[in-house]
């Protein structure tokens, strides 16, 4: 079985930090691009970052840059999100999805997590 599990999601003042996580099992990391998407409520889906272990991109939203970081643990197929200088705006949910096809669009994605609430409050 596919899946895609993330945790780490919480309530946290401005400029706190959270450490996301997203643990897979049913397939392996290694030829995937892993994403990390958040939806705010009323707003679209948007990609926050990416990282792909065997070509070596990566990417952060602007907004999000020099804030966050991306990092895979391989040996637990595990990717991480550390969320630094958190703002209000940063809330949303927040999901881990996997593509076989490069950092893209959620329509790129083949599997996704169920998502994680962080809530930053001011």
């Amino acid at each position: 079985e596919v899946q895609l599990v993330e945790s780490g999601g919480g309530l946290v003042q401005a400029g706190g930090s959270l450490r996301l996580s997203c643990a897979a099992s049913g397939f392996t990391f290694d030829d995937y691009a892993i994403v990390w998407f958040r939806q705010a409520p009323g707003k679209e889906r948007e990609g926050v970052s990416c990282i792909s272990s065997s070509v070596g991109n990566t990417y952060y939203a602007d907004s999000v840059k020099g804030r966050f970081t991306i990092s895979i643990d391989n040996a637990k197929n595990t990717v991480f999100l550390q969320l630094n200088s958190l703002k209000p705006e940063d809330t949303a949910v927040y999901y881990c999805a996997a593509s076989s096809i490069g950092c893209t669009t959620p329509a790129g994605m083949d599997y996704w997590g169920k998502g994680t609430l962080v809530t930053v409050s001011s």
